[in-house]
Formats: structure tokens, sequence, C-alpha cells
């Protein structure tokens, strides 16, 4: 079966670093883009953020561009998510998601329904 599972989260202070990775299992992987979310304390599920996201190229969002950065190793089936000068607003629980290529040409998606397997969360918390 399909699986996701991610690592590398914990407890860093204002500033420091950060790299989690994403180990993916049972899908083809080089044909799915691959997401990082993230689900702040307090938010629901509904209220997921999407951080980076990456197919041949890669997307960020605003509020982790300069500091984040997303890459994958297709031979080794596992996204990365290096996160640096992190801050107390990024103490959250980061999701590794797939979402399917369906075309040649394709946007990278930003909303977490066009993700359709999903890892079970890894926490992360930045004290200040």
């Amino acid at each position: 079966q399909v699986q996701l599972v991610e690592s590398g989260g914990g407890l860093v202070q204002t500033g420091g670093s950060l790299r989690l990775s994403c180990k993916v299992s049972g899908l083809i992987f080089p044909s799915y883009i691959m997401g990082w979310f993230r689900q702040a304390p307090g938010k629901e599920h509904e209220e997921r953020e999407i951080v980076a996201a990456i197919g041949k190229t890669p997307f960020y969002g605003d509020s982790v561009k300069g500091r984040f950065t997303i890459s994958r190793d297709n031979a080794k089936n596992t996204v990365y998510l290096q996160m640096n000068n992190l801050r107390p607003e990024d103490t959250a629980v980061y999701f590794c998601a797939a979402s399917p290529v369906r075309s040649i040409i394709y946007t990278i998606p930003t909303s977490e329904d066009k993700y359709n397997a999903w890892g079970q969360g890894t926490q992360v918390t930045v004290s200040s």
C-alpha cells in the first residue's frame, strides 16, 4: 500500500534549522508532485497551509520563500524540506503529501484536496 513517512521534526530555537524527510513507497514516485503542508496549533485540518511543493520545479508559499528549500531524490523515493532561519510562527505539524501528475504540462497544485496520499506528520516546534 501507499506509505509516506516523515522524519526530522523536533524542537529548535529561533533562527535554527531543521531538515525534514519524507520516504515514499507504494507509488511511482517520479509520477507525483510532492508537497509539504503544515497545520498550526489550534487550526483545523481544513486550514492546512501549503509550505512548498515540487514537480519538475519547486513552488514555495509566501511565508517561507528565501528560508525553506524543497528537493527530491527520485532514486530514493524521498522528498526533503530544508528549513533555515526558523521562526516561532513556523511551529506546526508538517505533512508530506503526493499529487499525481495528470498531464505533460501542469501547474503545481496548492490545494490540499489535490493531494491524495498523506503522511502522518512530524512536529516542528520553534522556541522564541
